[in-house]
């Protein structure tokens, strides 16, 4: 731990370093840092981080501009100091030539003080020249995603990989879930009136979004389990799922733990196994599970070895399956996974999903349902994944969950603006052969 707290910005630039050049995630990076700088300054340091990456081509390709040559090895951590002095400049309110100072100062921070001179020319420069340079920069249309990715979303959805690309690009709204055990969605939405919190109700029921997003502790009542934060696409796994009282349910790939919790809001006395290979993961199920004051039986276990965690005669009457997956539906939400996903990565994703369905499938009684589901918008790891295990096990039968068309292998929601993130679901019936 350092002796003095990091500036926002000095944080900002060793995060997004990481990120690009050492493949971490913001979801682990945030938290780490959280005790480096000033609390003050965490929304601030959320704000640079998820906008850097969601608009990381267009501020690269004004630093090539701006760049005689571009700054590599050690230096790069300077690089990723411009992106934080750019982003500021074009995307926040913070007068342009404060972000500039500060992001000069930052130098002695990240142990750069001698790029002080180059950080303050190379941002000057740009403001003095915006207008130019971003004529330059924006003069074709940016998908601000990797190639790789563009190419797949044509390839899977070449009416609407514009808008899927669009809403991408957009800061995600944030949905609620009401505990109907605890408050209805018309008294929540009174109650959030109540505390100048303007929201909406949505689809499915329970759901409620927010006009603008807010913490969590700003929330009435969150800490007493009366709602909870989750997609209002994601919220459809337990209401599909169909869970009931008294059935032994496996919640598979379980954390953080919202499906988890959601199940046993709709089947309370339901004897609910929340299963996850990270240990550090289910700290976070255990935690939302004693916030809604419900109890499921939390296992750390890897899904693709049942019998290292199961017993032998223990079959489920119902398994949600939220399947590893490449989370290209909810970049918006996590926008890093543009750079930290490659092409190469998706085999064995489709692999390993495969590992687990056909493990967990052995699992279930007959008559049993395994809704399967992921956060993907590829169909290598959706419809193409279900429609070649319903070739090969016999026993398997899919059931429509919406009136997608008789000849659909599941339903995919896309991503929307101001709607929900990109989810996939199919839900399988376990007959007899």
């Amino acid at each position: 731990m350092r002796q003095t707290a990091l500036s926002s910005r000095a944080a900002a630039a060793e995060i997004i370093s990481l990120v690009l050049y050492h493949g971490q995630s913001l979801a682990t990076l945030l938290p780490e840092y959280q005790g480096q700088i000033k609390a003050q300054d965490m929304p601030l340091l959320q704000e640079l981080c998820f906008g850097i990456c969601r608009v990381l081509p267009r501020l690269e390709s004004i630093t090539k501009i701006l760049l005689n040559k571009p700054l590599k090895g050690k230096t790069r951590i300077v690089h990723c100091l411009l992106l934080v002095g750019l982003y500021q400049i074009l995307y926040t309110r913070i007068p342009p030539h404060a972000a500039v100072d500060e992001v000069v100062n930052a130098t002695k921070m990240v142990k750069m003080p001698s790029f002080r001179a180059l950080v303050n020319g190379v941002l000057r420069r740009f403001l003095r020249e915006q207008a130019a340079i971003l004529a330059i920069v924006d003069q074709r249309w940016q998908t601000l995603h990797p190639e790789w990715l563009v190419n797949r979303l044509k390839q899977d959805y070449p009416n609407q990989w514009r808008d899927i690309i669009d809403a991408n690009n957009t800061k995600p709204p944030m949905w609620l879930r009401v505990n109907p055990h605890k408050a209805s969605v018309q008294s929540y939405l009174t109650t959030l009136a109540q505390h100048n919190i303007p929201a909406q109700c949505g689809e499915p029921d329970g759901a409620i979004r927010l006009a603008h997003p807010c913490a969590v502790d700003r929330l009435p009542h969150f800490a007493d389990g009366v709602v909870s934060v989750q997609d209002c696409h994601a919220q459809w796994a337990a209401l599909l799922l169909g869970a009931q009282d008294n059935e032994h349910i496996l919640d598979a790939c379980a954390a953080p733990g919202g499906k988890t919790t959601h199940i046993l809001a709709l089947a309370p006395h339901a004897n609910v196994t929340a299963l996850d290979i990270e240990p550090n993961r289910l700290t976070r199920v255990k935690e939302n599970l004693a916030r809604m004051g419900q109890t499921a039986n939390v296992i750390c276990g890897d899904a693709t070895k049942p019998a290292q965690w199961l017993d032998n005669d223990m079959y489920f009457d119902r398994i949600l399956l939220d399947a590893p997956c490449s989370a290209t539906g909810v970049i918006r939400r996590h926008p890093d996974i543009k750079w930290l996903r490659q092409a190469q990565d998706i085999p064995a994703l489709v692999e390993l999903q495969l590992a687990i369905l056909t493990a967990l499938w052995d699992k279930l009684k007959v008559g049993g349902t395994l809704l399967y589901a992921t956060c993907s918008l590829l169909k290598a790891e959706n419809s193409q994944q279900i429609a070649a295990f319903l070739q090969r096990t016999p026993d398997a039968k899919l059931t429509r969950v919406f009136d997608e068309n008789e000849s659909a292998v599941g339903w995919q929601f896309l991503p929307e603006i101001n709607g929900g993130d990109g989810f996939y679901y199919a839900k399988l019936i376990k007959t007899m052969i």
